[in-house]
């Protein structure tokens, strides 16, 4: 059986993908312990930006097992040899569907925003995704007053396909990409 590298890498980012032990710990009360695992810095902003996310994420996994290699990975700055700061996270939303497609999330923290760090995390989630697994169909769904997602997405040359109402973020603008 092929083994599949399960952390994204790109030039100036890591993304390991969390187990459900390590999204159970980061919404307990044992982040540290995640951290140590992870030689990553997580700060009290970045725990407080994925608490919601992460148990959200942990309950899918419980849920749906065969969800978890497509969920949350925090977004670690490289640093070799030393612990890494955790500027925000990316997932997609589960397995790819029906059609083969995937969606994507991901979440900056401030001051991590304008420096190139969101498009260099999506791109290299994609190409991941199609190296490792075949996927060449994704979506994004943005709120329409983004608009930091909105240029990003534009940059990959994602279309707008349609909109639909999410319960927690209220109006999305749903947007697909064949690469």
């Amino acid at each position: 059986m092929e083994v599949k590298d399960v952390t994204i890498r790109c030039e100036r980012l890591e993304m390991p993908l969390l187990s459900l032990d390590q999204l159970e710990r980061l919404t307990g009360d044992d982040a540290g312990s995640v951290a140590s695992e992870l030689n990553a810095v997580l700060s009290p902003e970045w725990l407080a930006s994925v608490g919601r996310i992460a148990a959200y994420r942990a309950r899918q996994i419980r849920e749906h097992p065969t969800d978890a290699p497509w969920l949350f990975r925090p977004i670690l700055l490289r640093d070799p040899g030393q612990p890494r700061p955790a500027i925000g996270y990316l997932n997609f939303h589960g397995a790819p569907d029906e059609r083969g497609m995937l969606e994507i999330g991901y979440t900056l923290l401030p001051e991590a925003r304008g420096q190139g760090y969101a498009i260099e995390a999506v791109r290299a989630a994609f190409e991941w995704a199609t190296r490792v697994h075949g996927i060449r169909h994704f979506r994004a769904s943005v709120s329409p007053d983004n608009d930091r997602s909105l240029n990003l997405i534009g940059k990959l040359g994602f279309v707008q396909t349609g909109d639909q109402w999410d319960e927690v973020d209220g109006l999305e603008l749903v947007f697909e990409l064949r690469v």
